[in-house]
């Protein structure tokens, strides 16, 4: 799918008005385009005029160097609507706002590479992904998911051949993500005084395996599994997040701001805060996090000025979570549990992550009426190297092991296994195909060291048609440092990246040059 990036920052010494707006990444070269500009004081009188219609919070302030005027008349003819209807002022500052946030981007040489991307999607017959980083701390917290062209014309994220997110390029690498054929998915209900704990987590429950229509078209959709923890300590969070393969991580409770990504209020007492819990999430190789507090995609703020990568959406996709979905602002019960049946419903149809969030954005539109803020309350960030796949869909899902049986051999093969010499050691069977090594639980064989990457290693056996009928091994290195080892003629060597023949009675190593000794061994050899 295509991708437009766009990145926003503060000029320095140039005073507070000026800012850079460029393109990051471009489906073609010539699409690479920056804009100098100036930050209307107009902008800012919409904005605090927003705060003081829509927002449950004291505000963000915009740092400026000239004072917007003392009041606006925002233009009462700019909403279309058939004759004879009238609109309330709500609607008016909504979409005036969305279309001055929109006219202050795309200007000029911004706009025309949004066209052209826009233009090359529609040629491949699919959408735009486009993601908006935002570099100032004070324009996080604008509700850049309204931006519009014209009236009329629909916002950019609810947009229908165009994918909105946010993101940022300060990020950690991602870590080896599963491929997912299910969603699996732990529900952690936190301490929130205003919360009837047992009632909410039998209503996301509900939502989640049923997701409404879901259950009535059965086909077509994938399995969801649910895992519900009600005021866990941090320990019993951190280790089932760290044993199980999870892919969704939703947190409903009590939280606050704060300069470190903020704190989740796990139970009276015991929080935690957004750089612990990201790297937690961040080794559990989880793909989503979802946050049904007011102010997980707000940063935290001093006297109403905004402290750089506070907010807990940015802490987390800094340290490498590939997907995170927060409210800008509180979001009323019904409204949350509209929008995450109708994320759930597209998450199992196997849609992509922002085009889930598209669509339960629109349901939201639908239900509670444009001129409501909930539909611009979610918003989403995506690891810029992050594709938004949860789940493959049918024809992108892995393929079955074929039948590798040597045709026109009547003989048993010989049976290949690889055993600890450490006294008690566990001896594992090797597959036809294909055998991984590592540190988690989604490997084929399981090497619980601190030392063993996730994804260390992998033992392959392939099948020889001429000649003689036979199989023959190979060890290859995926281990984050090259710390694979085999014992050759010239002692203990050490692979880096590479791949080696194995033989029976080969002994090898896996993490440690010093850690436990395995013994490569075919049978009737």
């Amino acid at each position: 799918m295509p991708s437009l990036n766009l990145a926003i920052a503060r000029l320095i010494n140039t005073g507070k008005d000026s800012f850079a707006i460029w393109v990051v990444k471009a489906p073609y070269p010539s699409g690479y385009v920056l804009r100098d500009c100036a930050w209307p004081s107009e902008l800012s009188q919409i904005w605090q005029e927003w705060q003081q219609m829509f927002a449950g919070h004291s505000g963000i302030h915009i740092s400026s160097d000239t004072k917007p005027p003392l009041t606006n008349s925002v233009p009462g003819n700019i909403v279309s609507l058939p004759s004879g209807q009238t609109t309330g002022y709500s609607s008016r500052l909504m979409q005036y706002l969305g279309m001055n946030l929109w006219r202050w981007i795309f200007e000029g040489p911004i706009l025309g590479s949004l066209e052209r991307s826009r233009g090359i999607a529609m040629g491949q017959h699919t959408r735009l992904r486009f993601r908006l980083e935002i570099r100032d701390p004070d324009l996080i917290a604008l509700p850049w998911e309204i931006m519009q062209r014209e009236p009329g014309q629909p916002a950019v994220s609810l947009s229908p051949d165009v994918l909105f997110s946010r993101t940022t390029s300060e990020v950690e690498a991602l870590p080896y993500l599963r491929i997912d054929q299910a969603l699996k998915v732990l529900l952690v209900l936190g301490h929130d005084q205003n919360l009837q704990l047992q009632t909410e987590a039998a209503i996301l429950e509900k939502t989640l395996l049923n997701g409404g229509q879901v259950a009535g078209y059965g086909q077509g959709y994938a399995p969801c599994t649910v895992k519900t923890l009600i005021q866990p300590t941090p320990q019993e969070l951190i280790q089932e997040l760290e044993t199980k393969a999870y892919n969704v991580f939703f947190y409903a409770g009590h939280g606050l701001p704060g300069p470190d990504g903020g704190l989740l209020f796990l139970r009276p007492g015991m929080s935690l805060n957004g750089i612990e819990l990201a790297q937690v999430l961040t080794r559990s190789a989880l793909k989503l996090a979802v946050f049904n507090a007011c102010w997980g995609a707000q940063p935290a703020a001093i006297n109403h000025q905004a402290i750089p990568a506070s907010s807990l959406a940015e802490v987390l996709i800094r340290h490498g979570v590939p997907a995170v979905l927060a409210m800008r602002d509180e979001i009323a019960d019904h409204e949350s549990h509209s929008f995450i049946q109708a994320f759930a419903e597209a998450l199992r149809s196997r849609k992509p992550i922002d085009e889930a969030v598209a669509e339960a954005r629109q349901e939201l539109l639908t239900l509670y009426k444009y001129n409501q803020p909930a539909w611009t309350l979610p918003v989403l960030y995506l690891h810029p190297d992050f594709d938004g796949e949860l789940i493959k869909s049918f024809d992108e899902s892995v393929t079955e092991m074929p039948d590798t049986a040597i045709p026109n051999s009547n003989s048993p093969m010989p049976i290949a296994s690889l055993r600890s010499l450490t006294p008690g050691g566990r001896s594992w069977f090797l597959r036809t195909g294909v055998t991984r090594i590592g540190r988690t639980k989604d490997n084929d064989i399981v090497i619980p060291e601190l030392s063993v990457s996730k994804r260390h290693a992998e033992i392959l056996c392939r099948n020889n048609f001429t000649g003689n009928p036979a199989r023959t091994y190979y060890l290859q290195d995926f281990s984050t440092y090259g710390t694979t080892w085999f014992l050759g003629s010239n002692g203990w060597q050490q692979l880096l990246r590479e791949e080696v023949p194995l033989k029976s009675g080969m002994q090898l190593k896996f993490g440690s040059s010093r850690g436990e000794i395995w013994e490569f061994i075919i049978e009737d050899s």
